[in-house]
């Protein structure tokens, strides 16, 4: 008998290392397909910026020389994206245990200043126009923006998908989506000017995308300044997390829960589990990943396992006043 729970456990843990080997070779594809798209992305941004600062320095529009101003911050953006992605995958040391995967949380919240930055200055310059609105080249300008929509919408399609995983990728998405939003912008302020001759059209329609990026990239920095607090996924309900530990055959309680993200996509977990006596501890840790997993996605586990009788008071970081959150079971 025992044989053969030694074969099932071996068994178990067998196919779990190849789980996360596998895991591992699907992650590093899905990392290179990404790194692929936005040098893409990246290449095709650049070029049509040229383009548009051309063509917004001819026409005299600054709705094209804004979208070219953000286009500009989108070469910065996604190059800075790439680096972190890149840099990011090189592997943990004993100074950075996790690794660098936190470059592409900082990249991402670099990008959402800088888009609030491009756009307070593009305001300040409308209103400027706003006081004498200047004639502008309409045709031209309606072609110009109508090329740079195309080349946004390609953008975009290739970064689809990816952006709803990685916070890094997020960011260049809302660039090249307020791009977008800016040709569309142009074309509409074009028509405009050239079939009502309504000049301040262009500086109007400039204001009305910067606060549309403004909103978007206040979403950005919230994100990520989540992360970097260490704050709970907005995904996770830490109570039902607690419950689904507390339903654990053999757990007696739970304290000093914690549930962060390392970086987008990798949740990390760490509690204290008070079980009964007599409870094999590998059984109930095997059980507990299992569910947690399954429920939650969180593959990154420590837990302390405890027997009723243990006291770490005085050493324990989390019973020093509100350092720790404690849920309403424990108040």
């Amino acid at each position: 008998m025992l044989a053969a729970s030694s074969d099932a456990d071996r068994a178990t843990r067998e196919d779990a290392r190849n789980t996360n080997a596998s895991n591992r070779t699907a992650g590093c594809r899905a990392a290179r397909t990404r790194n692929r798209r936005l040098a893409w992305v990246l290449a095709l941004t650049g070029g049509y910026m040229l383009a548009e600062a051309i063509g917004g320095w001819w026409t005299g529009s600054l709705a094209l020389l804004a979208d070219a101003g953000h286009m500009l911050t989108d070469v910065a953006a996604l190059a800075l994206a790439l680096f972190a992605a890149w840099f990011g995958a090189r592997p943990a040391n004993p100074r950075k245990t996790y690794g660098y995967y936190r470059l592409e949380i900082l990249a991402a919240f670099t990008n959402g200043i800088a888009l609030v930055l491009i756009s307070a200055l593009i305001v300040y310059e409308a209103y400027q126009r706003l006081l004498a609105p200047p004639e502008v080249n309409a045709a031209v300008m309606m072609v110009v923006a109508a090329g740079g929509l195309a080349v946004n919408l390609a953008c975009a399609w290739l970064l689809h998908g990816d952006h709803e995983h990685d916070l890094n990728v997020r960011g260049a998405w809302l660039h090249v989506i307020g791009d977008a939003l800016g040709s569309i912008g142009a074309l509409a302020a074009g028509a405009l000017m050239l079939f009502r001759g309504w000049w301040a059209a262009d500086p109007i329609f400039s204001i009305m995308i910067s606060l549309l990026i403004v909103w978007s990239a206040w979403r950005l920095i919230r994100e990520a300044t989540d992360i970097l607090l260490e704050g709970t996924p907005a995904h996770i309900n830490l109570a039902a997390v607690e419950e689904a530990i507390l339903e654990t055959h053999g757990v007696r309680d739970v304290h000093d829960l914690h549930v962060w993200t390392i970086t987008s996509g990798r949740e990390a977990l760490s509690a204290h589990v008070i079980h009964a006596e007599g409870v094999s501890q590998p059984e109930l840790l095997r059980a507990l990943r299992t569910k947690l997993h399954a429920r939650f996605g969180i593959d990154h586990l420590t837990i302390q396992m405890e027997t009723e009788d243990f006291d770490d008071e005085t050493f324990h970081f989390c019973h020093a006043g509100t350092s720790c959150f404690r849920s309403e079971r424990e108040s």
